[in-house]
Protein backbone atom coordinates (compact mmCIF):
# COMPACT_ATOMS: atom_id res chain seq x y z
CA UNK A 1 0.00 0.00 0.00
CA UNK A 2 2.88 2.39 0.77
CA UNK A 3 4.37 1.63 -2.64
CA UNK A 4 1.08 2.48 -4.37
CA UNK A 5 0.73 5.75 -2.43
CA UNK A 6 4.33 6.66 -3.31
CA UNK A 7 3.65 6.01 -7.00
CA UNK A 8 0.59 8.22 -6.90
CA UNK A 9 2.50 11.06 -5.23
CA UNK A 10 5.36 10.71 -7.72
CA UNK A 11 2.89 10.85 -10.62
CA UNK A 12 1.22 13.98 -9.23
CA UNK A 13 4.57 15.70 -8.70
CA UNK A 14 5.80 14.66 -12.17
CA UNK A 15 2.63 16.05 -13.73
CA UNK A 16 2.44 19.37 -11.85
CA UNK A 17 5.98 20.46 -10.90
CA UNK A 18 7.67 20.78 -14.33
CA UNK A 19 5.09 23.29 -15.55
CA UNK A 20 5.46 25.38 -12.40
CA UNK A 21 9.24 25.35 -12.77
CA UNK A 22 9.07 26.27 -16.49
CA UNK A 23 6.81 29.23 -15.75
CA UNK A 24 9.03 30.20 -12.77
CA UNK A 25 6.06 30.17 -10.43
CA UNK A 26 8.18 29.81 -7.28
CA UNK A 27 5.51 30.75 -4.75
CA UNK A 28 3.04 28.32 -6.26
CA UNK A 29 5.72 25.63 -6.35
CA UNK A 30 6.47 26.23 -2.67
CA UNK A 31 2.78 26.04 -1.76
CA UNK A 32 2.42 22.90 -3.87
CA UNK A 33 5.42 21.33 -2.12
CA UNK A 34 4.13 22.15 1.36
CA UNK A 35 0.66 20.81 0.60
CA UNK A 36 2.14 17.67 -0.96
CA UNK A 37 4.28 17.06 2.13
CA UNK A 38 1.25 17.45 4.39
CA UNK A 39 -0.74 15.13 2.16
CA UNK A 40 2.06 12.57 2.14
CA UNK A 41 2.42 12.77 5.91
CA UNK A 42 -1.27 12.13 6.50
CA UNK A 43 -1.52 9.45 3.80
CA UNK A 44 1.41 7.46 5.13
CA UNK A 45 0.15 7.95 8.67
CA UNK A 46 -3.23 6.52 7.69
CA UNK A 47 -1.62 3.60 5.90
CA UNK A 48 0.66 2.81 8.86
CA UNK A 49 -2.18 3.31 11.36
CA UNK A 50 -0.30 6.03 13.26
CA UNK A 51 -2.02 8.47 15.63
CA UNK A 52 -2.43 11.68 13.64
CA UNK A 53 -3.24 15.18 14.86
CA UNK A 54 -6.71 16.39 13.95
CA UNK A 55 -6.46 19.40 11.58
CA UNK A 56 -9.93 20.57 12.64
CA UNK A 57 -8.63 21.36 16.13
CA UNK A 58 -5.94 23.60 14.66
CA UNK A 59 -8.44 25.42 12.49
CA UNK A 60 -10.77 25.89 15.46
CA UNK A 61 -7.90 27.26 17.57
CA UNK A 62 -7.25 29.90 14.93
CA UNK A 63 -10.79 30.90 14.00
CA UNK A 64 -12.63 30.64 17.32
CA UNK A 65 -11.07 33.81 18.79
CA UNK A 66 -11.75 35.63 15.52
CA UNK A 67 -15.41 34.59 15.50
CA UNK A 68 -15.81 35.55 19.17
CA UNK A 69 -14.31 38.96 18.45
CA UNK A 70 -16.66 39.48 15.50
CA UNK A 71 -19.66 38.44 17.60
CA UNK A 72 -18.73 41.01 20.25
CA UNK A 73 -18.16 43.65 17.62
CA UNK A 74 -21.50 43.06 15.89
CA UNK A 75 -23.66 42.65 19.01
Amino acid sequence: MIFLASLIFIAIIAFEAPDLIKKKMWRELTAFGVLMLIGMFYSYGQILDLPLPNPTKGIMAIFKPVSQYLEKLLS
